[in-house]
């Protein structure tokens, strides 16, 4: 708190300003190419005044929003990276290219000087990018007032930027600044002599942030391909002017490329696991193709901690890490899994909300948003050292793959400390892919005490994605699922009470869906108590 109070009283002096005024160029030393696919809709709608970002739609028709009232912060992030400059390049036109102008040229009078989040070094650094990449389209001339404002703007936010990229941000915002210095350095100075510590800083980050077996610190399928987009990019501007690059770069880019696809689902989207939703299956392509790595997918990811499980059409993904506190946005999903079935996703995660309402962002952080199990409606995470918050105890994880069919074995210990109670999951898939077959188990351990038994309900969730539609069957003992295709499965259990009850999904695109979740529930007893339960394919593929 100091410490921003601090950077706020410095950063937003007019003396901190003056410094740093100085030349500024009157062209690109060099013009990066954009190799990134844009949703051309979002034009028409920026031409109307609507600014969809995260979900959240804000309609401000001839006046841009830059301050709006009730934006949340990954809303103004989006707003404020002026990524959306692509869509108005695929456009294409004198129309597009005047209101690109024109709103550069607005945000310049309104947000030209420092603030907190707009100046962030994260979303500053991919505004920088952007405004490069984007160059050639907005077609700055030096000579005119566009120009002028344009390369001044251009090297004042490069100055800050470089004073503060390794500053106040870590984890994937922190490579996110790094990736806009990068491109500051190598299209606004006459010569790259001075990259050579942003690039140490680069190799610093990238050693203690991509993990062995090739995932992303953040255990995020969002930020594993965000942050695999950022590597290529920073690769590929370094190798077109000539500069040497880290070796570590092209080692993470080749580790990070199996880790993504591990984490696909059948549809070509990613699983909702730590804040992330489905996104653009045409986007990770793009990613995966940049990348320029023939390497396949890994199953096994130790380090990371997930397990894939595939056979025949069926994906099951399972998450067998600890909880990565991310500026408080702890996602207590241990041992969630999701399951697809070629293109069409069955049991899946509630998603992340990312708009301004606190209460809904909480909600879908907890551990009832994920199927998976909770016991006495309380979290599977437990408090760590003051300062650490909050993470699981996965124990231990065991694999075993013989004649194609796959078992996943794993503990986690975040129930101990509250209810003295560990939990159990295993999970079989058939070699032929008709079936999955799960078992949790809440074993009683030494510190259990017998008191309120009756507090500790275990529910065990399996939340269906909005495709498919179910009902109870055989007097409430089964559920009979359908997929969009037609394509019939049934859920079956033993040791508890089925349910159907609604449920919401965030997954895609961050807008909200009704759907619904089984439930299968029980009571803890001073014994270890097993729930079996097994998804079958009723129907054979079309």
């Amino acid at each position: 708190m100091v410490s921003r109070r601090i950077r706020s009283a410095v950063y937003g002096s007019s003396a901190y300003r003056m410094s740093l005024l100085g030349s500024s160029p009157s062209e690109l030393q060099y013009t990066p190419s954009d190799p990134w696919p844009s949703q051309g809709q979002r034009a028409e709608a920026l031409f109307h005044g609507r600014y969809t970002f995260a979900g959240e739609e804000i309609r401000s028709p001839g006046t841009p929003p830059w301050r709006p009232e009730g934006g949340s912060e990954e809303w103004m992030t989006g707003l404020h990276s002026f990524e959306w400059l692509r869509a108005l390049k695929q456009h294409g036109g004198t129309t597009a290219q005047r209101l690109a102008r024109a709103l550069i040229m607005d945000w310049i009078d309104v947000c030209g000087s420092w603030s907190p989040l707009v100046w962030r070094p994260d979303v500053l650094g991919r505004r920088l990018a952007a405004l490069l990449l984007h160059a050639p389209f907005l077609d700055p001339d030096s000579a005119d007032d566009f120009g002028k404002k344009f390369y001044q703007t251009l090297s004042l936010q490069a100055r800050h930027l470089s004073r503060v990229v390794d500053q106040e941000v870590t984890g994937s915002k922190r490579l996110g600044a790094i990736r806009g210095m990068v491109y500051g350095t190598v299209c606004l100075s006459p010569t790259t002599r001075n990259i050579s510590k942003l690039l140490s800083t680069l190799d610093s980050e990238l050693r203690s942030q991509i993990l062995p077996d090739g995932g992303h610190v953040e255990r995020s399928p969002r930020q594993q391909c965000r942050v695999l987009a950022d590597l290529t990019d920073i690769r590929d501007i370094l190798s077109g002017t000539g500069v040497k690059a880290p070796p570590r770069l092209f080692e993470s880019v080749d580790k990070m490329v199996p880790m993504l696809r591990c984490l696909r689902h059948g549809d070509g989207g990613l699983a909702c696991f730590n804040g992330s939703t489905e996104g653009s299956s045409e986007i990770i392509d793009h990613v995966l193709k940049n990348s320029q790595a023939n390497s396949g997918l890994i199953s096994n990811a130790p380090h990371t901690g997930f397990q894939r499980i595939s056979a025949n059409k069926v994906t099951v993904i399972m998450d067998t890490g600890p909880t990565v506190p991310d500026g408080g946005n702890v996602y207590a999903g241990t041992l969630s899994f999701e399951m697809s079935v070629g293109k069409e996703r069955l049991v899946v995660n509630c998603g992340p909300y990312r708009g301004g309402d606190s209460q809904w962002q909480s909600a879908l952080r907890r551990s009832a948003a994920h199927s998976a199990i909770t016991i006495g409606d309380r979290d599977s995470v437990v408090s760590v050292s003051k300062g650490k918050g909050l993470e699981s105890k996965v124990t231990d994880v065991v694999r075993e793959e013989q004649s194609g069919a796959i078992w996943v074995d794993a503990w986690h210990r975040g129930y101990e400390p509250i209810f003295g109670l560990r939990h159990r999951r295993r999970l079989y898939v058939d070699p032929d892919g008709m079936g999955l077959r799960g078992e949790d188990q809440i074993e009683p351990i030494s510190n259990f005490t017998p008191e309120h038994l009756h507090e500790r309900t275990i529910v065990v969730r399996f939340h269906l994605h909005p495709g498919v539609r179910a009902s109870l069957i055989r007097n409430n003992n089964a559920v009979l699922l359908r997929l969009p295709s037609g394509v019939g499965w049934q859920f079956h259990a033993e040791g508890g009470r089925i349910d159907l009850h609604e449920s919401i999904y965030f997954g895609c695109g961050g807008v909200r869906r009704r759907t619904e979740q089984v439930l299968l529930s029980s009571e803890v007893t001073e014994k270890v108590r097993v729930l079996k339960w097994a998804f079958q394919r009723i129907t054979a593929p079309k």
